[in-house]
């Protein structure tokens, strides 16, 4: 009877299988294997099977990807969710032993050598940290409501960041960050992901146009813009979570005829900086939100008081930031991002030869292996980190689109996974997977365009390597395993 409990059950896996996210999961694995043989052939080789080269490479970390897939499946999906925690835990200690690394690859210590193997425990960290995330946000009682919840969320996610820090892999520690827009889906206020967003919008606009004086005054752009900016956020989140429509108009016009009012003075009469009236007007806009506070006890207050002080003090540490506290070659690419400088030969020359080689593709590529800047190597890293150049140059307009339809066709599939999920542990794990190869697609594609900066992380199942694959792998069909047993019978 166990036997043949045991066997209904395995065939209920086989049936429940999402096949058309393995379909994409092949599709996504034989084009990344045309793109690494193109990125990483020279002229007159003739085996592009042979182990000596990264396309034979390449092969075997498929092939074994496709194993470790397999046995994901093979699996049964509640242990994943009863050791989720010594998985975590296990990545923990191998994140913190790899900071004391002696081996220092491109200036990293991400990579552990094991003899002939390397690995890197950053990307099967990711899964680790999906799962534990899951396992807790799938506690009973838990609400990401509470503070106390909300904080041991953030410590999951924050303390393998801090590790990969340590290990200087910044651009794999900016990967853990997608982890809220999973969070966003679970219930976190939409205030925190807009705060994100105003600090980027804060820091790009604050920088950029730090230099840039304003026409007839001695007044910053970047400084004057980020300061309005700060006045008329705090409105607007006045307008939306405190439900006062005649103080928001009353604040909003205050704010902006006193700038009015000190620009045309400023133009007309005497030129001075205008920064000291928008500073000005910042304190008085703190101080009224306070009196609200005080007078109204509406919590909401308080917090719109904390983003505005918070958005100054934010401001003014990015600046000494970047000028102070990072290394001199990423202050360098973030310059070459936001156009302050051009640096052909230096920062900028990976993106820039990238930027060429897909130009040269045009609409239908120059075709397998017949790529001239991929071939005569000018884009470093051609084959891992910019690998999509080369499907730009190869295949061009109409193969890189196909590729990003096919990116985009895995994410639509994963979001419709893990909307149908019957528990919280499989919807969290689920969304942690789309919000990481969103990351992973956005920045990297970004970043061979000229869009994102340079922070060094791989295209999902394109770039060469082992351990990225394996992490995707992992990341990817440890989700189609919880899919699976999502309506097994269970003994």
């Amino acid at each position: 009877m166990a036997q043949a409990i045991g066997n209904r059950k395995e065939k209920g896996v086989i049936r429940s299988l999402d096949y058309w996210t393995i379909i994409i999961y092949i599709a996504l694995l034989t084009f990344g294997w045309v793109s690494v043989c193109g990125a990483s052939y020279s002229y007159g080789e003739t085996d592009l099977f042979s182990l000596d080269t990264r396309s034979g490479m390449q092969i075997v970390w498929i092939g074994t990807s496709i194993v470790l897939g397999f046995v994901i499946l093979m699996l049964d999906d509640r242990y994943l969710d009863m050791f989720a925690y010594i998985i975590f835990g296990i990545m923990l200690l191998l994140l913190f032993g790899t900071i004391f690394n002696p081996h220092s690859i491109k200036g990293s210590r991400s990579w552990l050598v094991l003899g002939p193997i390397r690995l890197q425990p950053a990307e099967f960290a990711k899964f680790a940290t999906a799962l534990a995330l899951a396992k807790l946000m799938n506690t009973y009682g838990f609400t990401i409501a509470k503070w106390k919840d909300f904080a041991l969320v953030l410590g999951v996610i924050f303390v393998p960041m801090l590790f990969i820090v340590l290990q200087r892999e910044t651009g794999s520690a900016l990967v853990y960050l997608s982890f809220f827009l999973m969070l966003y889906r679970e219930g976190m206020p939409g205030s925190i992901l807009f705060t994100g967003v105003a600090m980027v919008v804060y820091f790009v606009v604050g920088i950029r146009y730090a230099d840039t004086m304003m026409v007839y005054t001695p007044t910053s752009v970047g400084k004057f813009a980020v300061l309005l900016m700060v006045q008329l956020f705090s409105i607007g989140l006045v307008y939306v979570y405190c439900n006062d429509k005649r103080d928001t108009i009353r604040m909003a016009l205050i704010g902006l005829g006193a700038t009015l009012v000190a620009l045309v003075f400023s133009l007309l009469i005497i030129p001075f900086d205008l920064n000291y009236v928008e500073m000005a007007l910042c304190a008085v806009l703190i101080g009224y939100l306070l009196y609200r506070f005080l007078a109204t006890r509406l919590r909401n207050y308080l917090w719109i008081t904390a983003f505005a002080v918070g958005s100054l003090m934010f401001y003014n540490v990015a600046d000494y930031a970047l000028n102070h506290v990072l290394e001199p070659h990423q202050r360098v690419r973030i310059n070459v991002l936001l156009g302050l400088e051009e640096d052909l030969k230096g920062a900028g020359y990976n993106v820039h030869q990238s930027e060429i080689a897909i130009g040269s593709g045009g609409l239908q590529g120059k075709g397998f292996l017949n790529g001239t800047q991929t071939k005569l190597k000018y884009v470093p890293e051609q084959d891992t980190d910019f690998i999509f150049c080369t499907v730009g140059e190869e295949e061009g307009f109409v193969g890189s689109a196909g590729v990003l339809l096919l990116f985009l066709a895995l994410i639509w599939r994963l979001i419709h996974l893990a909307e149908r999920q019957v528990h919280r542990f499989g919807r969290v794990y689920g969304y942690c997977v789309v919000s990481i190869f969103l990351f992973h697609v956005f920045i990297n594609v970004g970043m061979v365009l000229g869009l994102t900066p340079v922070i060094g992380i791989p295209l999902p199942f394109f770039s060469y390597g082992g351990s990225s694959l394996w992490g995707f792998t992992l990341l990817l069909f440890i989700f189609l395993r919880i899919d699976a047993g999502r309506n097994l019978l269970r003994n």
